[in-house]
């Protein structure tokens, strides 16, 4: 019986990466014998057991037969005549077929060392095509290593496998797992990037994949693309590292802009509520958790209203903080100022620019906090029906004092513009 680390684990480590978890391939044992040492089976497709101290997962060295469409259509075969080589060729990568024997040494069939230093994702062998969740897979993989490539040939075989319907074959779960971790890697447009260029975009997430193409007013989108503008968005949520949420529901803002009537382009008037539609559908979907789902939502609707957050008055601010129940869930809604934030900054030129809108914001909310409901309640003890009136009037009366303060600022800041645009009379002596 022989043990090897196989997978991220050697390839991470090659790369001079932090090693997370190891898995191991043991070749030339029997699952009696495995628990005849004390380990524990854990596996239902094929066997994989947890070992007695370090609880880490040790599988049969495997091969596999492809008997249906989609990842579970497999009848795996473990024993102990099963080679190494056989396990490896398997597998999806190059950079992920390098195995590490106890002593150290590597064992690399398949070249994915040189893949490694040529920074190239590549397929270890036609089995790829047998599992389209490694389409899924390589996309995430490109969102984590940004310096790497897909191999000519490897897209092409993906090419392939969403053309024969592949792809279709994905469960939600699965689907959302694999976006939602994408999501949250450094650089997740490059995940989008290699969804389109083999077509799964399109067949995964068809309401962005349309986005491409779709012209903005230049005056507010120099990248003009909404495609392209989602893309940065979504960075600039990376960027910041703001939670998975606020991603997706950057990501998601502007899906209303793929189905504005043509005559509309490049103004978008009204995508905020045909968004909303397509956000809904995207959810169902793909089953995104409620909390996910949620912000997504709101972001979607009231995007465009928090980015006038400086010009609206105090009633409509405080009619906005109720309708996305911010008083409840205050929380919730800055994580909505934080994906419409990515929104402003995704933009060229607008990268480093401030978003004076969440402070003001959060300052605003702060205010109409600072009501105190209970006492307004007493005060109309004996006419109950006219409470919630008296409480949203002493809301507006403690927001509008910021509102008029911001106002002030903003004139002033207008006068002095205006000032130093006018030409200065010199007299000549």
């Amino acid at each position: 019986m022989k043990i090897y680390v196989v997978g991220g684990a050697v390839r991470d480590a090659l790369l001079g990466l932090p090693v997370k978890d190891r898995d191991f391939v043991v070749v030339g044992a029997t699952p009696e014998e495995m628990l005849a040492r004390g380990f524990r089976p854990v596996g239902k497709d094929f066997p994989v057991f947890l070992h007695p101290d370090t609880q880490e997962e040790y599988a049969l060295a495997r091969t596999e037969r492809k008997t249906a469409p989609g990842y579970r259509g497999f009848v795996f075969h473990a024993a102990s005549d099963v080679t190494l080589e056989q396990d490896l060729i398997r597998r999806d990568l190059t950079i992920n077929a390098i195995a590490r024997a106890d002593d150290g040494t590597l064992v690399d069939p398949f070249g994915g060392q040189q893949d490694l230093q040529a920074r190239v994702f590549r397929h270890v062998s036609a089995a790829f095509s047998e599992d389209p969740v490694r389409v899924l897979r390589i996309a995430r993989f490109a969102a984590r290593f940004t310096d790497f490539s897909v191999a000519p040939e490897t897209n092409a075989l993906m090419q392939q496998m969403v053309a024969a319907g592949e792809v279709d074959a994905l469960v939600p779960e699965r689907v959302w797992q694999e976006l939602s971790r994408g999501l949250m890697e450094a650089h997740p447009s490059r995940m989008f990037e290699v969804l389109r260029n083999c077509g799964a975009l399109a067949r995964i997430l068809p309401e962005l994949d349309v986005l491409w193409g779709v012209p903005q007013p230049a005056e507010y989108h120099p990248e003009i693309d909404t495609g392209v503008h989602a893309m940065m968005v979504i960075d600039t949520a990376a960027k910041e590292n703001f939670a998975l949420p606020v991603r997706f529901a950057a990501l998601m803002h502007d899906l209303g802009k793929g189905v504005t009537p043509t005559a509309e382009w490049p103004a978008h008037h009204g995508h905020e509520a045909l968004g909303v539609k397509l956000v809904e559908q995207v959810c169902q979907r793909l089953k995104v958790p409620g909390e996910v789902r949620d912000l997504a939502l709101m972001t979607t609707r009231e995007h465009g209203n928090i980015g006038r957050a400086l010009a609206l008055k105090a009633s409509t601010l405080v009619t906005l903080f109720g309708r996305c129940d911010a008083f409840r869930k205050p929380q919730r809604f800055i994580a909505m100022v934080e994906a419409t934030e990515c929104d402003y900054r995704g933009r060229t030129g607008y990268e480093e620019r401030a978003f004076s809108q969440r402070a003001y914001l959060e300052a605003t909310l702060a205010a109409a906090q600072s009501v105190n409901a209970g006492v307004i309640a007493g005060m109309f003890s004996q006419q109950p029906q006219r409470i919630p009136e008296a409480i949203y009037a002493a809301r507006i009366s403690a927001v509008d004092v910021l509102v008029q303060a911001q106002r002030a600022a903003a004139n002033q800041v207008d006068d002095i513009n205006k000032s130093a645009e006018k030409p200065q009379n010199k007299t000549i002596e």
